[in-house]
């Protein structure tokens, strides 16, 4: 196989040949093959052909409909085979990698038009995976009914997990999507979670995530992953090489962000710390199971009793927040008391640890272990000597509380460790600015010197589009939403996405709708219920389906009659949880500054599931009573309507 899909001339710039033949793949070889020519899509790629000449980052607004993910992939591509390292893809999130590989995606399309033949692999996030030792729990101290599911998922294992012997091959297995029917609940009691102890787990070997991993980590190509994982791979980089263990992913050429407006919450995600005293408790006493020297066994007692004692202030000073699975933290000088006892004592363990390994009384791979985890602790705890720079939060209860830790701000490390290499760096979204300036992204994010644009979607939006706001006689209480709701569905017969601003908005429409005699007769998806990309699936095959989301209001791409109804049950602002209460608070006009941006630019992405071709057609309506008693919103969600589009009144009868 040729290296380039070109004749390359080693005396001119590579990226000016690659340019020129991707001119020739929109322009000639695309139409040829029954694409339509985009003038947005060409824009778009002589952009890229300046971020990839130059190693520059580029934020690249593209509307719907403008092609941008063939533009970025072919640029990707042959970079990477330029360079010899792989192109890196991060998505928002899981049920968009699926998108962008299934088999009539975007990808599948170039292999099969320009005859190419593409290394693909994905690199989904460790939780996409089942946990094995999760899985044991779960088969032996499950309800019957899951019990036996569980007992079945042990049995389809392959049998090189089951059954370990010599010469045997093996391969990846136990991803999520091999197990369409489990819903999230029972997806979560077999998966790996952030408390699963990986480097002294027995069965890591024949792990399906650590298979996984090898795998995808020899790309050549292209590496899929999220947002989430690319982040955890960027703060792990450097741990992972003091343990002697290989970076999440491999070294790469470029990285593209798709719907790169959600990387600062990603960074924020991986940059934060879990802890819990369970998990610390059976940490810590590992080193017992050693000769060790009594100060530091006496030192073990004490810390795991200050632990408790933490623990039981944290529980004390949590409170709930309406709409959170998140309790809020009263930070008071008794929590900081406590925090500052427990690093103490965990620094006189380090200390004593350094003592213990001269003697090489301890297991030195144990050892190592016990030392990260502590230092890992440290670096979370030490926020704390500083309030104003963290936010932090508690969920669940009892021994289940787990006390979460973030910076507040990220973006001093994101500029430090992935804007400073001399690298392309590609945002794509069709909201990456705010008012026609990305200087609230790049700020954001810690970007300095960047290259950016902007390009309106092709489709006709007046003739395709009907935008309905219903007026409502009980200011758009929860019953007037649920019949205005099953007539707006009924006038599509289905075919309507649902999008709601949080799972608790989701769950009482999903009772309500069952009991509700205006939804007899209609066949409801909820996410949730089964793996999301299944449920996509379905949704697009079963045309008369209705899909009920709360994560879909970037990426999904279902065109066809089978989207002809896009409903926002409510205006998607952030959520009141701790972190956006720490932006609030940091703000002079935190509804303006946090929360009106966060809402346009959700709203608009969730407007943009309905046209994805030109010649979709359907309804896009906000079930707000605000777009009837707050002009000022009103006239922000105007501004983000597209042109020539505006709201008609529904009156409900």
């Amino acid at each position: 196989m040729a290296r380039y899909p070109f004749d390359y001339e080693p005396k001119r710039p590579f990226i000016q040949q690659a340019g020129e033949w991707i001119g020739d793949v929109f322009y000639d070889v695309l139409p040829e093959a029954g694409f339509e020519v985009r003038d947005e899509q060409i824009y778009m790629a002589y952009q890229l052909e300046r971020a990839y000449m130059d190693k520059k980052t580029i934020f690249a607004e593209a509307g719907v409909g403008t092609g941008k993910t063939l533009v970025y992939l072919l640029y990707a591509l042959l970079y990477a085979r330029h360079t010899g390292k792989p192109a890196v893809i991060a998505c928002a999130d899981e049920s968009l990698i699926e998108q962008l590989v299934k088999p009539e995606g975007d990808i599948a399309k170039l292999k099969k038009h320009l005859d190419l033949d593409i290394d693909v692999r994905l690199g989904k996030s460790p939780d996409q995976y089942l946990c094995l030792r999760k899985l044991d729990d779960a088969g032996t101290g499950a309800l019957e009914d899951d019990g036996i599911r569980f007992r079945e998922i042990y049995e389809e294992l392959p049998e090189f997990v089951r059954k370990p012997a010599p010469m045997q091959s093996f391969h990846a297995y136990g991803d999520r999507k091999q197990y369409p029917d489990l819903n999230d609940e029972q997806w979560r009691r077999i998966s790996w979670d952030v408390f699963q102890d990986c480097f002294v787990c027995d069965k890591r070997h024949r792990c399906g995530q650590t298979l996984s991993r090898d795998y995808f980590r020899k790309a050549a190509e292209i590496i899929v992953c999220s947002h989430d994982y690319y982040m955890e791979h960027v703060w792990t980089y450097e741990s992972r090489k003091r343990e002697g263990q290989l970076a999440l992913l491999p070294e790469h050429s470029s990285v593209v962000f798709d719907e790169g407006h959600l990387v600062e919450t990603a960074a924020m995600k991986a940059l934060g710390y879990k802890l819990k005293h369970d998990v610390f408790e059976v940490m810590i006493t590992r080193l017992l199971e050693g000769e060790v020297r009594e100060t530091l066994a006496v030192l073990i007692d004490e810390v795991i009793d200050q632990s408790s004692l933490l623990f039981e202030v944290l529980a004390a000073q949590s409170r709930p927040i309406a709409g959170s699975d998140r309790n809020q933290l009263d930070l008071n000088p008794r929590l900081l008391r406590e925090v500052r006892q427990f690093r103490t004592l965990l620094d006189a363990i380090e200390e004593e640890l350094v003592f213990e390994g001269e003697l090489h009384t301890l297991n030195e791979y144990q050892l190592r272990i016990v030392e990260e985890h502590i230092e890992m602790m440290q670096k979370a705890l030490a926020l704390f000597n500083d309030p104003d720079t963290l936010i932090c939060w508690t969920s669940g209860t009892g021994s289940g509380l787990t006390l979460s830790i973030m910076p507040r701000t990220v973006k001093e490390m994101l500029r430090e460790r992935v804007f400073a290499s001399r690298m392309p760096i590609v945002f794509s979204s069709a909201t990456l600015s705010v008012g026609g300036s990305f200087s609230f992204i790049a700020d954001s994010l810690g970007v300095e010197d960047y290259l950016s644009f902007s390009v309106p979607s092709p489709y006709d939006y007046v003739e395709h589009m009907e935008a309905l706001a219903p007026v409502w006689r009980e200011a758009g209480s929860f019953d007037e939403k649920l019949k205005a709701a099953a007539r707006l569905i009924h006038r599509t017969e289905g075919r309507a996405l649902v999008l709601f601003s949080g799972r608790e908005e989701l769950n009482r429409f999903k009772a309500a709708s069952a009991v509700h005699p205006d939804y007899s007769g209609l066949d409801f998806l909820f996410e949730g219920d089964a793996e999301i990309s299944h449920l996509i699936s379905r949704f697009q095959q079963e045309e008369q389906t209705v899909l009920c989301a709360v994560s879909l209001w970037e990426g999904l791409d279902v065109p066809g009659p089978s989207l002809s109804n896009v409903i926002v049950w409510s205006l998607p602002y952030p959520p009141q949880d701790p972190v956006f209460m720490v932006k609030r608070k940091e703000s002079s006009a935190p509804f303006e500054e946090v929360d009106l941006p966060y809402m346009l630019l959700r709203l608009r992405q969730g407007m943009g599931r309905l046209i994805r071709s030109r010649n979709d057609k359907g309804i896009f309506a906000v079930l707000s009573d605000e777009l009837h008693t707050r002009p000022a919103v009103r006239a922000h969600i105007d501004a983000v309507l597209p042109e020539g589009v505006s709201f008609r009144e529904l009156e409900l009868s």
